[in-house]
């Protein structure tokens, strides 16, 4: 499952600067995966994983092939683009299509680069944000509980199945109301599938990239802007990730060594790619599972709490569908080992069958029959 995740921000923030950058450093993570960019805003990067490096090399693979990750750099979100201004519905449109969102958020001062509004304020900007996109939601709420009204006096599953998305829209148009986003507001399995098919843009997981100065990396909560976008963060069960888009930029062109000695330099582990995807993840509840042999290594992504059969899905239905075993390793067990078959004469490849819920870096060989 590629993960498509879509970029906002007010003008002058740093987003494009921030798109280019992550595309362009994804493309030099990855030599052999084959980057794309779709459109001029679009662009396929592979998810950085180092523990592909280390299966391939004890599996002794002819390809290594790393999960992705698909940034749409979304133009025309300004204060009233949900009433037209800017690029209008357009952006809508692009940010429905996306599994989640990162908000690229200014924490830099610059006298050189006007900030649109006038003075640095990330909370406030952040606010101009989802307050637009919740605009679009009311709106389209609005509209399906109109709809769903003219339904009414229908008997019979239909008749209930509205009743319990008319519930759960109503309860969200409350939350909205009081200026919280829709995925705040808990959901059972039903009405959560029910109202999943208007993919509200509040409902989205949202990540928020704190774009600071070159200086403020290292220590990033000594900036009060930061403070204060992670206060605001918390307070709505968003993530935040400290990045700068300058650095990002001046890591364009560097070899791996270049750039780990580079953000050494800075004071920082990794770059914001690593980050940003890391943050993604965890909001999106998703985690990534091995297949490791001498033809290829892979990653794979899967939803936490997927069961075995699930996983083996995610390859080819066929896998699901005539799944029988599981042939199963830790991460950490197949490393020690070295190897899945040195695995398995010691006791640590265990066979998990239809029930088995799939854990972070587990490397997995199914069995199964057409």
């Amino acid at each position: 499952m590629g993960l498509k995740t879509g970029i906002v921000g007010l003008p002058n923030v740093g987003k494009s600067t921030m798109f280019n950058a992550l595309c362009e450093n994804g493309k030099a993570q990855a030599a052999n995966f084959p980057f794309c960019t779709i459109e001029p805003n679009v662009g396929i990067v592979a998810v950085p994983d180092p523990r592909l490096d280390v299966l391939s090399k004890i599996s002794g693979s002819q390809k290594t092939v790393p999960t992705s990750v698909e940034f749409v750099d979304i133009a025309g979100l300004v204060k009233g683009a949900s009433k037209g201004e800017g690029l209008g519905n357009q952006f809508l449109a692009n940010i429905r299509e996306c599994d989640s969102i990162v908000q690229v958020v200014r924490c830099f001062e610059d006298g050189d680069v006007v900030h649109v509004a006038g003075k640095v304020d990330p909370v406030e900007d952040a606010d101009v944000i989802n307050f637009e996109l919740a605009l679009a939601d009311v709106s389209q709420i609005e509209r399906r509980l109109e709809r769903l009204k003219k339904t009414k006096g229908k008997s019979g599953d239909e008749a209930k199945k509205n009743e319990v998305e008319a519930g759960a829209l109503q309860r969200i148009m409350a939350a909205l109301e009081q200026g919280k986003p829709a995925r705040s507001v808990e959901l059972n399995d039903e009405e959560a599938e029910l109202v999943r098919v208007l993919c509200l843009l509040t409902a989205k997981p949202m990540v928020y990239a704190a774009n600071v100065a070159e200086d403020d990396l290292a220590e990033p909560d000594a900036n009060t802007h930061v403070q204060a976008l992670k206060k605001k963060a918390a307070e709505e069960g968003s993530g935040v990730v400290v990045v700068s888009a300058q650095v990002e930029a001046e890591l364009n062109g560097l070899d791996k060594e270049e750039a780990e000695e580079f953000l050494a330099a800075l004071g920082v582990e990794e770059g914001g790619l690593k980050s940003l995807i890391r943050a993604t993840y965890k909001q999106l509840g998703l985690l990534t599972y091995f297949t490791s042999g001498e033809k290829e290594t892979r990653a794979w992504t899967v939803q936490e709490g997927s069961t075995a059969p699930q996983a083996a899905g995610v390859i080819h239905t066929d896998f699901e569908k005539g799944f029988i075993r599981a042939e199963t390793v830790a991460f950490d067990d197949f490393v020690a080992a070295g190897g899945l078959g040195a695995a398995k004469e010691k006791g640590l490849l265990r066979l998990e069958g239809k029930e088995y819920v799939v854990k972070e870096g587990d490397i997995m060989l199914f069995r199964f029959n057409v």
